[in-house]
């Protein structure tokens, strides 16, 4: 039993390697379709998307950032970015002193109303078309499962911060 944990049949081999083929091949296009439509990176629409579908259209940085899966640096960089674009806005958050808070704008909210129908095209096209309703329902479910399993750990902004060496 010991054995077959520490290897892949090749049916597994097969699903990994096929899904981070797709992965790969999706997220080439996605971006490519972002960039020309919205000149937004893959990061900058997931902050911008997440946001969109807030109720208040706020988020508190780290769980944004844990949303995403982007490094806390990471999403202050970019979303910096976003805020000398005009497309969000950052404050204290008035629920905890240490955390900031994210607020997509009216200028955001029409970013994302400008990519969003050529991102569902792209989605479509490249990926649901190939596959029958329940196909997608499969997919779905067994993504479902995985994602769960994978965020049964804690967030990674729940982790102590590493010290540097001196």
């Amino acid at each position: 039993m010991e054995e077959k944990r520490l290897s892949l049949d090749p049916v597994e081999l097969s699903a990994y390697f096929a899904f981070m083929e797709v992965s790969s091949l999706l997220r080439h296009a996605v971006e490519q379709q972002l960039r020309d439509a919205g000149g937004l990176s893959y990061v900058q629409f997931q902050i911008l998307a997440r946001l969109g579908d807030s109720p208040m259209g706020s988020q508190r940085m780290t769980d944004l950032a844990d949303g995403v899966v982007y490094s806390r640096s990471g999403l202050t960089h970019q979303a910096g970015l976003l805020e000398k674009a005009g497309l969000v806005t950052r404050a204290p958050s008035a629920n905890d002193e240490r955390s900031v808070t994210i607020t997509i704008t009216a200028a955001g909210r029409a970013v994302l109303a400008k990519v969003f129908p050529g991102h569902i095209l792209v989605l479509r096209n490249l990926f649901f078309d190939p596959l029958s309703r329940s196909d997608v329902e499969a997919l779905a479910a067994s993504l479902v499962s995985v994602r769960d399993h994978l965020r049964s750990a804690p967030p990674r902004s729940a982790e102590p911060r590493r010290r540097k060496s001196s």
